[in-house]
């Protein structure tokens, strides 16, 4: 299998909508990805297999050395293969190119494992306010 992944690759709307409510278990929503990632990411990351999306995560940040890794998905067929890992990567050295010196990652506790021990990321104090 080959998966091809782009860092500010092009894709369509319904496509990261479809593998989004796949990858958080919620109905196809209409959200205007392209204008949100061109508006307000450092860039973000696609994953396709034979010209069709398999994976997608967004890099927002803070316009300076602060980067935030969101929505990571992967296609269900296709969990478990090394995609998410990859495309953690790729927004790592996306992020890095831009001379971002932290990426940020926030997560349920069920994928600890996945942050951690697949993608590199360290445990850290943080606090959240959920609105």
């Amino acid at each position: 299998m080959t998966i091809a992944y782009e860092w500010r690759g092009d894709f369509e709307n319904s496509a990261v909508n479809i593998l989004h409510a796949e990858g958080f278990d919620h109905p196809v929503r209409d959200i205007d990805w392209l204008t949100q990632v061109h508006g307000h990411s450092l860039g973000w990351v696609c994953a396709r297999r034979d010209g069709e999306l398999v994976g997608f995560v967004n890099v927002a940040w803070d316009g300076g050395v602060h980067a935030f890794i969101l929505d990571t998905v992967v296609s269900r067929e296709l969990r478990r293969s090394g995609i998410g890992a990859e495309l953690v990567a790729a927004a790592a050295r996306g992020a890095r190119a831009a001379r971002c010196e932290w990426l940020h990652v926030d997560f349920d506790d069920h994928l600890r494992t996945f942050y951690f021990d697949a993608c590199g990321f360290q445990s850290t104090g943080a606090g959240l306010i959920a609105l």
